[in-house]
């Protein structure tokens, strides 16, 4: 049994469905690529909830961990670079915030079953990362602007 993910079309499992769905004993999930929309990851219940139960049990330890030891806090600050090489952009202020919000997202998310917020938390501050990276970016972003450049336009109504 593998741990890598099959890829598949969708059309073929629409059009070849025992065979298609006979893969999920070879891999733990297939990918299904569509045409005309995102693709899809199709694994069976019993792997889904055995995946939602590990990153729960994985949340609830950071946050007990995080919160309970004195000096954790530090520990976490500690591994962070290691699990997000682009935190090392971020400034110490910045670097505490996001692990503090890292941590209570991640114990929000779990309590509700969802994790996008978790990974719109890591885009966020990865993209806050990046900017602290560039030295002209951020100067462009940060320098004071005396104008009033108006309103923003709406980006659904820009063809």
């Amino acid at each position: 049994m593998g741990t890598e993910s099959a890829a598949v079309n969708f059309s073929e499992l629409v059009n070849k469905n025992k065979q298609t769905l006979a893969r999920l004993q070879e891999s733990p999930r297939l990918l299904l690529h569509r045409r005309d929309g995102e693709d899809l990851v199709l694994t069976t219940a019993a792997r889904a909830e055995q995946d939602q139960t590990v990153v729960s049990a994985a949340t609830r330890m950071l946050a007990a961990m995080a919160r309970r030891e004195p000096g954790s806090m530090e520990l976490l600050l500690d591994i962070l670079p290691e699990a997000f090489p682009w935190v090392r952009f971020l400034s110490e202020p910045d670097l505490h915030a996001f692990a503090v919000e890292l941590v209570d997202t991640m114990r929000a998310a779990d309590s509700v079953g969802n994790s996008a917020s978790v990974a719109q938390l890591l885009i966020a501050w990865q993209h806050t990362a990046e900017v602290y990276s560039d030295a002209e970016l951020l100067a462009a972003l940060t320098r004071h602007h005396s104008e009033d450049y108006g309103p923003v336009p709406d980006p659904r109504n820009i063809a």
